[in-house]
């Protein structure tokens, strides 16, 4: 299986299945000499683990992190950083209905048929679990940019939706309620919303907002590497994501040029930031602002139809401890992969001139 390695010069590669011994990764690229807190990357770890909160999946994990290479008295060597989360909490039984047959929208069909074998206990490779590997090389990353401030949250729970600019959102209230959602008043409703459909055995998607703010301006290349498009490479490879705009996104081919251009002021800033702080591929010291859409969790507690590996159709039920919304732990692994994005164009910027 190829594809398991992210980024050009701070690179992260991830191994490990949802229910084998552990997950972790290998970080190469990393400078020396950061001074590393390893509590803030247990604490990024304690957002996205499960068994949080009552609207999220019950499995019942530590997910303690323990870092084998790299790091010195504190401070990161320069050399590859290997680290290791360990499952503890993992009911394979769970997953016995799904031996013979396939979840409808799950991978586990394209699995079957493009490795001709598939480790159906939690969907192995395929489970979001691998994603904590993600947040331990994002919280890493995110103290190499020290400076820059990444803050993602929740901004819509299936049709409920916060409309007001993240400028009027106060950030250090994103991690006060169980959705992640900085208004109080939005985030309950958000909440109720949740629980009555995880009383149904149902599940439902949402949106993620992230805001990116004292970015330098130049990180990105131009062409086939453009910032805005390996930001949104990052957050599609985020299992579940379906959708991915920035800046204006889509409701800008409503507007006229003349509405949509951002006006320049005297020191280089713009007036309006619809281009969401890219312009060229290039980051241009603006705030950098996006969305990101996830779709509802596939697993369903319900009956359902589905086919068998003799592609005879079956019924059967979802079964096990799944998350009836994802987005409120997905929150931590959108800010993780973003800031895995900036650490590599950060280095790759030192490489464009003199």
């Amino acid at each position: 299986m190829a594809g398991n390695s992210f980024g050009q010069l701070f690179k992260l590669t991830t191994f490990g299945e949802s229910h084998g011994k552990a997950l972790g990764g290998v970080i190469d690229g990393c400078p020396a000499g950061i001074v590393l807190d390893l509590d803030k990357i247990q604490e990024e770890l304690n957002r996205r683990k499960p068994g949080q909160s009552a609207i999220v999946t019950q499995r019942k994990e530590p997910d303690t992190v323990e870092i084998y290479s790299g790091i010195f008295e504190g401070k990161t060597t320069g050399t590859p950083i290997g680290f290791a989360i360990h499952n503890t909490n993992q009911k394979s039984k769970d997953y016995s209905h799904i031996k013979d047959s396939y979840r409808p929208s799950h991978a586990d069909y394209v699995y079957d048929i493009k490795y001709g074998f598939r480790d159906y206990r939690g969907g192995g490779r395929s489970s979001a679990r691998e994603t904590a590997s993600r947040v331990v090389a994002g919280a890493i990353a995110k103290q190499f940019l020290s400076d820059i401030k990444i803050n993602a949250f929740v901004s819509q729970v299936g049709a409920m939706k916060l409309d007001k600019p993240y400028q009027d959102l106060d950030f250090s209230k994103i991690e006060s309620n169980a959705v992640r959602c900085p208004d109080t008043e939005m985030a309950q409703k958000m909440e109720d919303y949740i629980k009555s459909i995880k009383k149904e055995g149902d599940t439902i998607g949402g949106v993620i907002t992230c805001v990116i703010q004292n970015v330098p301006i130049g990180l990105g290349e131009p062409v086939f590497d453009k910032l805005h498009a390996r930001l949104g490479e990052a957050m599609l490879s985020i299992n579940a994501v379906k959708g991915f705009e920035y800046g204006s996104g889509f409701a800008g081919v409503a507007m006229k040029g003349s509405e949509h251009n951002d006006a320049f002021n005297t020191d280089g800033t713009t007036k309006t930031n619809r281009s969401g702080g890219i312009q060229g591929g290039i980051s241009n010291g603006m705030d950098i602002y996006f969305s990101v859409a996830f779709k509802p969790v596939a697993t369903v507690l319900q009956s359902y139809e589905t086919i068998n590996k003799e592609g005879e159709k079956v019924t059967t039920q979802g079964k096990g401890r799944h998350d009836p919304c994802v987005v409120p732990r997905a929150v931590p692994i959108v800010e993780a992969m973003a800031a895995l994005v900036l650490a590599d164009y950060s280095l790759l910027a030192r490489t464009n001139k003199i």
